[in-house]
């Protein structure tokens, strides 16, 4: 059974979606992809998984980095899988880049290359976004690119974490990236 929480943050509602096993969902309300893994019957309740989800949260938007991570259950192909972990091997307050984590995954796969693209469509659907901190991946040239959640929250989940942002290119409102 999946259980869900609404958690009002200083960026707009995020629902929460829970199993017995870990968090299997963390959208902002309307965003892309928004619940498009939440099955139809599910709970509004709050259980202990829920619950460790939105204190993490609470650390988080305080602006400090959380000391722990919920149990998570993340639903996707190996690859996918494979992506995510790497995603939550990135430091607080750090980024890194699609080209970076395409390497990485090479290297994994013990092949020459992989596509970044691949990896991008991978972090794209990554379902419990903040928690596995897909707004920490950029462009190779700096851009602020792909945030289900849209690039002004991506952008302020980066100023909560105090990341170097020196060196970003951030689109201006209306400008195609």
């Amino acid at each position: 059974m999946i259980y869900t929480y609404k958690y009002k943050s200083p960026l707009g509602r995020i629902l929460l979606a829970a199993d017995e096993v870990g968090i299997t969902g963390l959208w902002f309300e309307g965003q892309k992809y928004f619940g498009n893994t939440l099955p139809d019957k599910h709970i509004p309740q709050e259980t202990e998984i829920l619950t460790e989800a939105k204190k993490w949260l609470d650390v988080y938007f305080s602006g400090e980095e959380p000391k722990f991570t919920p149990p998570l259950h993340p639903d996707g192909s190996t690859f996918r899988q494979a992506v995510w972990k790497i995603l939550l091997q990135i430091p607080y307050g750090q980024t890194i880049t699609y080209g970076e984590i395409a390497r990485k995954m090479a290297e994994l796969k013990n092949v020459s290359r992989m596509s970044a693209q691949a990896v991008g469509g991978a972090v794209g659907h990554n379902e419990i976004s903040i928690i596995i901190p897909c707004h920490r991946v950029i462009g190779t040239n700096g851009s602020l690119t792909g945030y289900a959640g849209g690039i002004d929250r991506k952008l302020s989940l980066l100023e909560l974490e105090h990341a170097d942002m020196s060196y970003l290119f951030v689109p201006k409102k209306g400008t195609a990236l």
